[in-house]
């Protein structure tokens, strides 16, 4: 099992740029990682996903272009640079671990993922 605490998050003006980092509590080199955002009455939506080994990188049409997910194995962190920032990625951010035996689910699953973090919110102003 591991823990994930993302960090990173806060009020930026539109476009702007963050960068969230994932630190897992254990060796992550493992898990597929994931970022998911939740909006205000909105459901989970998916935004980024990496392998293992820092390859079969996927990403959410709506913020391809802009964001960048990479992870570094030996710090067991994940990140997630975005980058022109618009009022629309205001939501609150979650990092995700998901083991091999979940493999048979799309990265952008949220059952893909066995270990979730608390979240880390992000608002962009206009």
């Amino acid at each position: 099992q591991v823990q994930l605490i993302e960090s990173g998050g806060g009020l930026v003006q539109a476009g702007g740029s963050l960068r969230l980092s994932c630190a897992a509590s254990g060796r992550i080199s493992s898990y597929h990682m994931g970022w998911f955002r939740q909006a205000p009455g909105k459901d989970h939506e998916f935004v980024a996903s990496i392998g293992t080994s820092g390859g079969a990188i996927k990403y959410a049409d709506s913020v391809k272009g802009r964001f960048t997910i990479s992870r570094d194995n030996g710090k067991n962190r994940a990140y997630l640079e975005m980058n022109g920032l618009t009022p629309e990625d205001t939501a609150v951010y979650s990092c995700a671990a998901g083991e091999f035996r979940r493999a048979r689910y799309s990265a952008s699953e949220t059952a893909r993922y066995d270990y979730w973090g608390q979240g880390i919110q992000v608002t962009v102003s206009s």
